[in-house]
C-alpha cells in the first residue's frame, strides 16, 4: 500500500506541478525514475519472476504455428482473467486484445507474437517442445510472457495510467501477417502509440539496442516450378533437364543485388529451397525452387519481385524449359520495412534509460531481418527495440531460428517492466488531444 501511495503521489506531481521550467523538468525527471525503479523492482520479485518463467516454459513446451496459436491464446486469456484485465477475443483467429485504465484515449499500445517455427527444437532440456518439428526458435515465448509480466504490473498500479493500455497478443508474425489481420479489426484504430520487444542474443542482460528510422528490411517470399522432360540420365539428349535450368537461374538471381543494385540500397535475394529429383539415374519432370527477397524501400522491393520473375521465366526458357513463378501473396504477404518514429526514439531512449541506465541503451545499425510489426507503423508511430539475454553464465547464445535456440530467462523482468514504463510514462507525459473517430470508446472499462 506504501508503494503504490507513493506512486499516487508522483503521478500527481507529475501532472500536476509546474513550479518554474527548471523544477517542472527535475521533478519529471525523479518522478520517472521511481515509477520505473519501482516497476523493474516489482518484476524482479521472486514470486513474480518465478510465475513469468513458469508461463514461459508451458507456452515452449507446446509450441504453435501462426494463426494455429488455440491453446497460446487459451493461456493468455487465463493469465488476464485472473488478474481481472477485460480482452477482446478471436482478433484475427487466435490474437487476443486487452484493455488496462480509464477506457478513455490517449491509447498507447503494446504488441507480443504468439507464433512458433516449423522446426525440431535439438535442445535437451526438461522443458524442451513436446511438439514434433514445431519450437519456439524466435523467442516469442519470452515476449507473450514479458507481454503479460507487463500486464500484471499496470493492472496492480492502474491507479497510474492517464488513459487506456492496448495489450496486443498477435498470431502469425513468422510470414503469415499476423499484424495486418490484427489491423483489419479496427480495435487499434484510435492509438497514438504502439512498442514492440524483440528478444536478442548478441547483447547483454540489461541492455536494449534501435535505432530510429528504418531498422529492419521490407521483405517477401518466392516460390517457382521449373518444368522440362524427364528421363533417363545416360541419355540427356532425349530429356530437358531441369535441374540445369534451375541451377542456372540460382546463379542468375544472385546478379540482381551484386550487378543490378545500387551498393548503397542494401537489398538481398536468397534460394533457400530446392527440391527436384528422388533417384542418382533419372533427370526428374520438374523442380521447385524457393527463397525470399529484402530491401528497405518498397520501390527497391518491388523491382527485385518484377526481376525475379524475369529472371527465373527467361533462364529456364533458355535452357528449353517453362517456369511458374508464386509470391504466395495471400499466405505470405509482403511486410514493409520496420521503421522506427524518429520522435518516439528520443521518448524511448530517456524511458529506457530510467529503467535500465543510459549507458545500456545502445544504438544499433540496420539489418535485413524482417518483422510483421511494420504492418502497424504504417498507421501508427511504432517503435521497436532489442533486448539482451547475454551473460556470463550464456556463453554465445545460438542465433534466431536456430534449432539450438535458447532463451535466458533473466530478461523477462526487464521486459516486462520495460514495457510497463514505456506504457505509463507515455500516457503521463505524452498525451495528445485525440478525437475517436466516430465517437467510439472501450465499453468494457
Amino acid at each position: 500500500m506504501g508503494s503504490k501511495w507513493a506512486l499516487f503521489v508522483l503521478t500527481h506531481l507529475l501532472l500536476c506541478s509546474v513550479p518554474s521550467l527548471a523544477d517542472s523538468s527535475s521533478s519529471i525527471s525523479k518522478g520517472l525514475s521511481e515509477i520505473t525503479s519501482i516497476f523493474l523492482d516489482y518484476a524482479k520479485k521472486n514470486e513474480v519472476f518465478d510465475w513469468m518463467v513458469g508461463v514461459r516454459r508451458k507456452i515452449h513446451e507446446n509450441p504453435e504455428l501462426g494463426y494455429e496459436e488455440f491453446e497460446t491464446s487459451k493461456l493468455v486469456r487465463t493469465e488476464l482473467d485472473k488478474m481481472g484485465i477485460p480482452f477482446k477475443h478471436p482478433i484475427a483467429v487466435t490474437g487476443v486484445v486487452g484493455f488496462i485504465g480509464s477506457g478513455q484515449p490517449p491509447f498507447v499500445a503494446l504488441r507480443a507474437d504468439m507464433d512458433a517455427l516449423s522446426m525440431q527444437e535439438m535442445v535437451e532440456w526438461e522443458h524442451k517442445s513436446k511438439i514434433p518439428g514445431k519450437m519456439h526458435a524466435c523467442g516469442h515465448d519470452a515476449h507473450v510472457t514479458m507481454l503479460l509480466g507487463a500486464a500484471k504490473i499496470l493492472q496492480d498500479h492502474k491507479e497510474l495510467l492517464e488513459g487506456t493500455v492496448l495489450l496486443v497478443f498477435q498470431p502469425a508474425e513468422e510470414g503469415g501477417g499476423g499484424a495486418k489481420k490484427m489491423l483489419e479489426s479496427g480495435l487499434l484504430e484510435n492509438v497514438e502509440a504502439i512498442f514492440g520487444i524483440h528478444v536478442s542474443p548478441d547483447h547483454s542482460i540489461g541492455e536494449v539496442a534501435s535505432r530510429p528510422g528504418p531498422l529492419l528490411a521490407g521483405s517477401g517470399f518466392f516460390e517457382a516450378v521449373i518444368s522440362g522432360k524427364g528421363g533417363h540420365a545416360a541419355i540427356p539428349q532425349h530429356s530437358i533437364d531441369p535441374i540445369l535450368a534451375a541451377s542456372n537461374v540460382i546463379v542468375s538471381l544472385q546478379h540482381l543485388v551484386s550487378r543490378e543494385a545500387d551498393p548503397l540500397d542494401s537489398q538481398v535475394v536468397t534460394v533457400g529451397k530446392f527440391n527436384g529429383g528422388g533417384a542418382f539415374n533419372v533427370i526428374p519432370d520438374s523442380v521447385t525452387i524457393g527463397g525470399t527477397f529484402r530491401a528497405f524501400s518498397m520501390e527497391s522491393l518491388m523491382r527485385l519481385r518484377q526481376r525475379i520473375e524475369e529472371v527465373i521465366t527467361r533462364q529456364a526458357a533458355v535452357q528449353r524449359c517453362t517456369a511458374t513463378v508464386d509470391f504466395l501473396e495471400k499466405e505470405k504477404p509482403f511486410f514493409p520495412s520496420t521503421t522506427n518514429d524518429k520522435g518516439l526514439h528520443e521518448f524511448f531512449r530517456k524511458v529506457a534509460g530510467e529503467v535500465l541506465g543510459v549507458p545500456n541503451v545502445k544504438e544499433m545499425q540496420p539489418f535485413m531481418g524482417s518483422e510483421d510489426f511494420s504492418f502497424y507503423q504504417e498507421v501508427i508511430p511504432g517503435y521497436f527495440f532489442f533486448l539482451g539475454m547475454k551473460d556470463e553464465t550464456t556463453g554465445k547464445l545460438p542465433a534466431l531460428h536456430s534449432p539450438f535456440f535458447r532463451v535466458n530467462e533473466k530478461l523477462l523482468p526487464y521486459g516486462a517492466a520495460l514495457h510497463a514504463s514505456l506504457a505509463t510514462t507515455y500516457l503521463l507525459q505524452l498525451q495528445p488531444t485525440t478525437t475517436i473517430k466516430g465517437g467510439e470508446h472501450y465499453d468494457e472499462l
